[in-house]
């Protein structure tokens, strides 16, 4: 009997080949994080942006979520080492190992009286260097703040903070302390024959950006002209800003795609001129949102035939029902032509189905991926607006249906929302709203340049002018990309809203000077 069961099982054979599920990490969260960590699928890489008081060698993971069944090979709960990438295996069926990585900016500053400009601090090289003019006494320079590392919980040891130190034989040594660990830096005073500089001139289309550098303390400023004109504008000092040893401005009411010229003074200094040409308008595609055609049940807010700007979930909708974003007649003026309609349904029979919110996108739907839909965000745009202006009204309700991570929302008022962004992506940004492979748009991510909201918890009667400001982030990187959003309920990716919420939006437009 025994013999016969050995012969029996060794006979049997599996053939049967085991699923294959590509393993990945869906959300994580850590102690200190300063926004939501970011998931890179195709390189298994998750990388978290910590504030820089946090211990990057002892980070602790609050929580994460990964695909369904998936087993880690060790518990990243609690304390990991992140200075340096982190790998984790996650398993079923087959393994696939993921990095964690650390992202960890730490505010570092060094200025003295009378200084020339900004700073340099080189923390691979533990050096800081301040420039003064060649006037300056450097046996007696005075330090007027110095920060070399996490702020409230680093020492930096002398104290030369309101104190002079003499770096006229060479710079002065200080040991900074943190997280239990001691460094050596050297602080650097240079006497500069560059009295006023313009280091940097960002054009756009009716905005100048100039950035300059002198003596701290000095009637510091810029002018600027045409190109061809004899007469030099001085800068208003309401367009400035002033720290220390640098300032820029933003110069504004600027004509587009023109030559101009931008120079730096410093009381009866002048530097030498900058000659930048402004940038060119960029006009939002059916931003009338005029033109539609209903291709079988799917309402598209563009012309049959035409090149479409705009994308809506509506695709994934009409599989269980029918468009939630649709034309409407009435219109922001009371004119003829259309405004767009964005409804919040659930969508399906009985209990059978999901909250579908009313959404409008420029971009493209891809596909539906089961219940769930599978985007492409952005189309191509180099120009800089400031400002996005449109109309809207709103009828609020309840939210009566969510995902289970905003259960607690249900039955508070739901939330329309607004936005605009400029990325540099150099392909449309693929979104997933499938929880088990979800990839959402981050306005805190690198990619964005500019971002800018506008929300409303409560309902809006009747046609009102709304203002998206776009803040930059910084002036001199080009976007390729603008997204422009707008949604009847604001957890939409989530299948969270109340049914019934309806966004009416019209006449959408861009702007591209400050006030």
């Amino acid at each position: 009997m025994c013999v016969a069961a050995i012969t029996l099982s060794g006979c049997l054979k599996n053939d049967l080949p085991y699923p294959i599920v590509e393993l990945k990490f869906l959300s994580m969260g850590a102690e200190g994080e300063v926004s939501g960590a970011e998931i890179d699928n195709a390189n298994r890489n998750v990388t978290l942006t910590l504030g820089e008081t946090v211990n990057l060698s002892n980070v602790k993971i609050l929580s994460y979520t990964v695909t369904e069944g998936a087993e880690l090979s060790a518990d990243i709960t609690g304390g990991i080492d992140l200075t340096k990438p982190y790998s984790v295996m996650l398993s079923l069926y087959q393994d696939y190992m993921w990095t964690i990585t650390a992202r960890q900016s730490v505010e570092r500053y060094f200025s003295v009286e009378g200084q020339v400009g900004d700073a340099i601090v080189d923390v691979a090289g533990k050096r800081a260097i301040a420039y003064v003019s060649k006037n300056t006494d450097l046996a007696k320079v005075l330090v007027t703040s110095l920060k070399l590392g996490p702020k409230g919980i680093t020492t930096i040891t002398p104290e030369v903070v309101d104190k002079t130190i003499d770096c006229s034989n060479g710079p002065v040594q200080v040991e900074v302390s943190y997280f239990g660990k001691n460094e050596i830096w050297n602080l650097y005073v240079i006497a500069t024959n560059v009295a006023v500089d313009i280091t940097v001139v960002d054009a756009w289309t009716n905005v100048v950006w100039a950035y300059g550098s002198a003596e701290a303390g000095k009637d510091n400023g810029f002018e600027y002209r045409k190109v061809g004109a004899s007469k030099w504008n001085k800068v208003p000092t309401s367009w400035m800003t002033i720290d220390g040893g640098t300032f820029k401005a933003c110069i504004r009411h600027l004509d587009a795609n023109t030559d101009y010229e931008v120079r730096a003074y410093s009381g009866e200094l002048i530097s030498a001129e900058v000659a930048v040409k402004t940038g060119g308008y960029y006009e939002i595609p059916n931003g009338s949102f005029d033109n539609w055609w209903l291709d079988g049940k799917v309402w598209c807010p563009w012309a049959e035939g035409s090149t479409p700007f705009w994308g809506t979930g509506n695709k994934g909708a009409t599989t269980l029902g029918d468009s939630n974003t649709l034309p409407s007649s009435d219109t922001w003026d009371g004119g003829a032509g259309f405004s767009a309609q964005l409804d919040t349904r659930f969508i399906g029979i009985a209990t059978v189905g999901k909250l579908a919110a009313g959404n409008m996108f420029s971009g493209d739907y891809k596909k539906t991926d089961g219940t769930n839909g599978i985007l492409d965000f952005g189309r191509p745009c180099s120009e800089r607006p400031t400002h996005m202006k449109g109309y809207w009204k709103y009828t609020c309700m309840p939210i009566s249906h969510s995902s289970a991570e905003y259960a607690h929302l249900k039955g508070q008022p739901d939330t329309a929302n607004v936005y605009v962004a400029l990325t540099d992506w150099t392909a449309p940004f693929e979104i997933r709203t499938n929880p088990k492979t979800r990839n959402l748009f981050d306005k805190n991510a690198d990619y964005v340049i500019a971002y800018g909201i506008v929300e409303t918890g409560k309902s809006i009667d009747q046609w009102t002018e709304f203002t998206v400001e776009l803040d930059y982030r910084d002036t001199n990187r080009k976007p390729s990309y603008i997204l422009i959003v707008s949604s009847a309920s604001k957890y939409g990716d989530f299948f969270t809203g109340g049914s019934g919420s309806t966004l009416m939006i019209d006449n959408y437009w861009l702007e591209w000077d400050y006030e």
